[in-house]
């Protein structure tokens, strides 16, 4: 397991979705549990809004699939399934960025 990998979680009150790891190599070696961002399972309908990104099979994904950069789950590593890919370097980017304004850390 390491950071922007995509794997599966069983989401509150949802089914199960693809899962992006956030976080350092260190945090995720020492720490039982790790921060993810939720993606949608549904094929993308619509271009992303400004607190998403869009993943596709380049990130190993099936389709294209919003990633909501808006909220950070805090997940216990073992609940965490199915390995399904790692996120490209320029959506790393995009993601970082989108993380940053949606929580308010950039004004500072």
């Amino acid at each position: 397991m390491k950071p922007w990998d995509i794997y599966t979680w069983e989401f509150p009150d949802v089914e199960a979705h693809p899962a992006v790891i956030l976080g350092t190599e260190t945090r995720l070696a020492n720490k039982p549990k790790v921060n993810v961002l939720f993606c949608s399972t549904k094929r993308a309908s619509r271009g992303a809004e400004a607190t998403e990104v869009v993943l596709d099979e380049a990130d190993g994904l099936d389709w294209e699939t919003l990633c909501k950069c808006d909220l950070i789950f805090a997940v216990p590593k073992e609940q965490l399934t199915r390995k399904r890919g790692a996120v490209t370097l320029e959506r790393r980017r995009q993601i970082a960025e989108r993380v940053i304004r949606s929580l308010g850390l950039a004004g500072l």
